[in-house]
This record gives structure tokens, C-alpha cells and sequence, in this order.
């Protein structure tokens, strides 16, 4: 009788283990590209995004969501591991920053790593099938020799080639090369992968192409459980871009095709309808717009199958439009995001709690009951104790950004960014002529989006603190104001925290390394405050020269020696191409 009973109470136990395992919901994670709060009309934006205002109505809209670096590339590292892009241990990283024992400098210089240490493989191997749509932009030579030889070797596409067939077949071979990447990357399923940004000639966005993979992913998969990480190349670039790409249907990340199965709703009565609701059409809301209607057919996709219920799709984007490349709150790393869970997220709450990209992980592999591997760094926190009413007993109080030579620690009302460049970056910022000074003082070391951030006064200043809630675009720098001494020292207190974390040392907080002072180019920044910066462009005014006695022109013989370096570079490269 002991037996039978001990026997009885196993297979109920099995049954609901079974049960509770196969109740494990889809995720799809639907990121999106360069996208500010003011572009969702559920978030205040003047536009139209009906599925997404629906999204927000029928979920949870997180008010305080943040994303840790705010360019592509470290962003999405960390929407795919739940690590922050500074703990990237890939060959790619290591190459470019040097081990542990020197500061970090996040930014297009991370990759997935060869462990499978990442969402889609963990996911995988806890019986999820797991597929990748879109834009990737994570891929490294360095960690991936292999994928560079050979026959089958990735194709280097000049940006002049001409459009036609040969050109076509470069890319939809390129587009079967990212398949494979990232099934070796451990994902179960992967199809019309963007490897970064829409590349030339080919430079056009086309979100028909990669929704109807995502449909394709689902309707094979709909017994579930599933997970899909859906990435569109929108909102990237210009906004006018966004109109003249909905004139080029049959431009897709595989070069041009024959034909597209309709699965949205189409462009011309798109734009007709963006017009009646009172929209110029050749405006920003074209795109906008456009990627609303994508996730509309998802939706609509779910509730066909009947699986609505039991899957939870997050939107959010990489970063914000305004502010690249920085560690500013508004327009870059604080983000617009919406949760929709039937089943599991109470419908119309709002959060205001402090959340980031490196949660999305952890409360993915809770709601998969996921057993972590050992070997698995998590930097994030599950999500699930918010899902209720937006609110959860002892969440954080701050959050950690990195971005470049920038950190940057954020509370519910305030922001401080410490600016710490290494000694290498110091010595070039002492020796380039003032034209050059906003590429080098850039915290990634380029003009264009490195420097959008140079519009805010206090871009290029070491220490910096706002104060969000008076002047939320932080244009006012009040780090060097007496009375604000004990506050700073209280931010730094949790930015060291942070750091320690990290394992890296940073400027004068965990000195080590190719770490400096801060103090050495007060000279350098006070210039740099003076300079003209638009885009890729820097004016130097006349009155600043006159005042130095300065010219804009390099000696001769330094303008040689660097021309014969970057030649020397240019040799070393087509020779690793070879």
C-alpha cells in the first residue's frame, strides 16, 4: 500500500511538472531600431500606432525603461545575454579594449561569444524553439575565423556596386550565411537576417520581408513553446528615408525579389490612411506607422492560431534617436516599452519602476524555467514581480550605463556620468589639432552619431549631474555646484558599487590598468565647448583661432606619417581578407 502510494503521488508529480512545463508561454521579443517615446502615441507621440496603443491598453506600458549603452551593437548584446556589453568576453572585445586589467570601452566592438552563453541557445537547449528575424549586428571575424574562408565565406559587397542580379545573389548569399552564424550561435531557426544596418546598393528598409519570416516562424511552431527574436532595421537613418523605402516593395536584405506574400497591410493604403487621420504621409509617421502595422500582423498572426493568450511580446527599441552614442536619459537610453501577457500581465498598468534591456533575459529564462548554466553571467533581474501592478517590494533604486569612455549611474530623479579616457585617449586628445578634438573626445572616438549628444552643454564635461524631473533633457549641468557636493558624492558611491561588479577598473574609481585622472585636458574641453559640431562636420570660429593663435592645418610631415599609417592598416586588412 506505502509502494502504491509512493508511486501514485510520483506520477502525479510527473504529470504536473509535465503540465506546468508545457504551459510555458512563447516570448517574442520585438526590438526595434532608434526609437524615442514621442513616436508612440501611447506614450504621448503625435503619430500613428494604433496596434502599439492597443499593445499598451491590453499590457503593461513601462514608463522608466532603459536600455545600458545606446548604439546598436552593445545594446543588442545585452538584449540577447542579459549582461551588460562591458562584460563581453568575446575575442572581438578583448582585442580592442585588452583583459581585465584595463578599462572598458563598450561600443561596436562586442560580439555574441563562442560559449552560446545567450538567449536563443539556452532557451533551445530548456526545449524552447528558438528562431532569429532581422537585424543582427553582432557578428566577429575574430570569434568566427571559420565563416571568413572558404567557399562559403561571407561576400565583402563594395558600398559602390551596382544594383542587378550578380549584386542580388551576393546578398542572398550573405542572408544564408547569417542563417548559419546564428545556428551556431546555438539558435533553433533563423531567416531574413539583416547583418547590420540595410546595407548599399541595396539601402532600403523593408519590414514586409522580415514580418513575413516571423509569421513563418509562428505558424511552424505554434504547438510552442517558442521564442522569437524579431528585429527591424526601422526607425533607422533619416526619417525621410523611411516614405522613400515603402516606394521599393521588392528591395529586401536578400537584394531585389520577384514578389512578397501580402502580410501587412498595403503601402499605398497605408499612407492613405495616415493622411485621414489627419498626418502628412511623407512625415515621420509614414515609418512609424509602418512598424505598427508590422506588430499589428503578429497580432493578428497569435489570435489565428488561438495562442494570443499564452504569449508575452515585449517592444521596445535599441536606444533612443536623439542622443547616441551618450549616456543621457532623454532620447537616448531611456526607452518607450511595452509588455502584452494575457495570461500573465494584469491589462492597463503602467510602471514607472526603474527597468533595463538586461532583465529581459532573466525573466525570459524564469518564465521557460530555464536551469542557468553555471558558466551564464547575468547582470539584469527578472522582471515577473512587476507584472502584476507595476510594482514590487525592494526594486532597485539606480541603474548602471555604459557607454564608450561614459558610465553613467540613474535614480528615479537624478543622473550622474563620470567621462574617464584612458591614458592612450588622453595622449591623442593632447596631440589632434582643435578640428579634430570632438572626434577624440567623443566617448567612441567618431564624429556623426558620436557627437549627437554634443547639443546638451554638458556632453564633454568629466563629471556631470542632472537633475531629470526640472530639466529632463538635461541641459544643465550642476556637477561643479557647490550645494550639490554630498549628492554627488552619494551617486559616485553607487557608481563605484556598479564598477566593482564590473571587475574592470575605471578612471579614478578603481584605478589599474590604462586608467588616468580626471583633470588632465580641462585645456582640451574647454576648446572643444567652442567648436561648431554638425554631424560629421566641425567649424572651428575665427574669434577661437585668433584667440589661440592656432591654425587648423597639421604639419606636413605629421599629415605623411599618418597617411602611412592608415595606408599600413589598409595593406593589413585586404592581407587578412586574403
Amino acid at each position: 500500500m506505502k509502494f502504491f502510494l509512493s508511486f501514485s503521488l510520483f506520477c502525479l508529480s510527473a504529470m504536473f511538472g509535465k503540465a506546468a512545463h508545457e504551459n510555458r508561454p512563447n516570448v517574442i521579443m520585438f526590438l526595434i531600431d532608434d526609437q524615442n517615446p514621442s513616436s508612440i502615441a501611447a506614450f504621448g507621440g503625435d503619430t500613428y500606432t494604433p496596434n502599439l496603443d492597443r499593445m499598451a491598453k491590453e499590457g503593461m506600458k513601462f514608463t522608466r525603461a532603459y536600455v545600458s549603452s545606446s548604439v546598436c551593437t552593445p545594446s543588442r548584446y545585452s538584449f540577447l545575454t542579459g549582461r551588460f556589453a562591458g562584460n563581453s568576453h568575446s575575442k572581438l572585445y578583448a582585442e580592442a579594449v585588452g583583459g581585465k586589467k584595463n578599462q572598458g570601452l563598450p561600443n561596436f566592438n562586442v560580439a555574441l561569444e563562442r560559449d552560446k552563453m545567450n538567449v536563443g541557445n539556452v532557451l533551445r537547449e530548456a526545449g524552447y524553439t528558438t528562431g532569429f528575424v532581422g537585424k543582427f549586428h553582432l557578428t566577429s571575424k575574430l570569434d568566427f575565423p571559420e565563416f571568413y574562408k572558404g567557399k562559403e565565406k561571407w561576400i565583402d559587397i563594395p558600398k559602390n556596386a551596382s544594383t542587378g542580379p550578380e549584386t542580388s545573389a551576393q546578398f542572398r548569399h550573405n542572408e544564408r550565411w547569417m542563417r548559419r552564424y546564428l545556428k551556431t550561435l546555438g539558435f533553433s531557426w533563423a531567416k531574413n537576417v539583416y547583418p547590420q544596418n540595410t546595407p548599399s546598393p541595396y539601402s532600403v528598409h523593408n519590414p514586409e520581408w522580415t514580418t513575413v519570416a516571423a509569421l513563418e516562424f509562428i505558424e511552424q511552431n505554434k504547438k510552442g513553446p517558442f521564442y522569437l527574436h524579431l528585429c527591424s532595421t526601422l526607425l533607422h537613418g533619416p526619417d525621410k528615408s523611411w516614405r522613400k523605402s515603402m516606394d521599393h516593395p521588392l528591395i529586401t536584405g536578400e537584394g531585389k525579389v520577384k514578389s512578397l506574400p501580402k502580410v501587412m497591410t498595403p503601402r499605398a493604403e497605408l499612407l492613405k490612411t495616415i493622411t485621414e487621420k489627419g498626418f502628412d504621409p511623407d512625415s515621420h509617421v509614414a515609418g512609424e506607422a509602418w512598424i505598427d502595422d508590422s506588430l499589428g500582423a503578429i497580432f493578428r498572426k497569435l489570435k489565428e492560431l488561438g495562442i494570443d493568450d499564452n504569449t508575452l511580446v515585449v517592444f521596445a527599441p535599441d536606444h533612443g534617436r536623439d542622443g547616441k552614442a551618450s549616456v543621457f536619459s532623454y532620447g537616448s537610453c531611456q526607452v518607450p516599452m511595452i509588455m502584452r501577457w494575457p495570461r500573465g500581465i494584469t491589462a492597463g498598468q503602467v510602471c514607472e519602476g526603474l527597468v533595463q534591456n538586461i532583465d529581459l533575459v532573466p525573466t525570459f529564462f524564469e518564465l521557460g524555467k530555464v536551469e542557468k548554466p553555471k558558466s551564464y553571467r547575468i547582470d539584469g533581474q527578472s522582471l515577473t514581480p512587476l507584472f502584476k501592478n507595476g510594482k514590487a517590494k525592494d526594486w532597485r533604486n539606480h541603474l548602471y550605463l555604459e557607454m564608450g569612455a561614459a558610465r553613467a549611474t540613474v535614480t528615479k530623479d537624478w543622473s550622474y556620468i563620470a567621462v574617464r579616457y584612458t591614458q592612450e585617449q588622453i595622449a591623442t586628445i593632447k596631440r589632434v589639432t582643435m578640428q579634430n578634438l570632438p572626434r577624440a573626445m567623443s566617448y567612441i572616438g567618431r564624429l556623426g552619431i558620436g557627437v549627437r549628444g554634443a547639443d546638451r552643454p554638458g556632453f564633454f564635461d568629466e563629471d556631470q549631474l542632472y537633475d531629470l524631473k526640472k530639466d529632463p533633457k538635461e541641459m544643465k549641468n550642476l556637477a561643479y555646484n557647490k550645494s550639490q557636493a554630498t549628492r554627488i558624492k552619494e551617486m559616485r558611491y553607487l557608481m563605484g558599487k556598479d564598477l566593482e561588479a564590473i571587475g574592470r577598473p575605471f578612471g579614478e574609481f578603481i584605478p589599474g590598468g590604462n586608467t588616468a585622472e580626471p583633470g588632465q585636458i580641462d585645456k582640451q574641453i574647454g576648446i572643444v565647448k567652442k567648436l561648431i559640431i554638425r554631424g560629421k562636420t566641425v567649424t572651428v570660429p575665427e574669434a577661437l583661432k585668433k584667440d589661440l593663435g592656432a591654425t587648423d592645418e597639421q604639419p606636413q610631415d605629421d599629415k605623411a606619417k599618418r597617411k602611412a599609417k592608415r595606408e599600413a592598416r589598409r595593406k593589413t586588412r585586404e592581407e587578412a581578407k586574403k
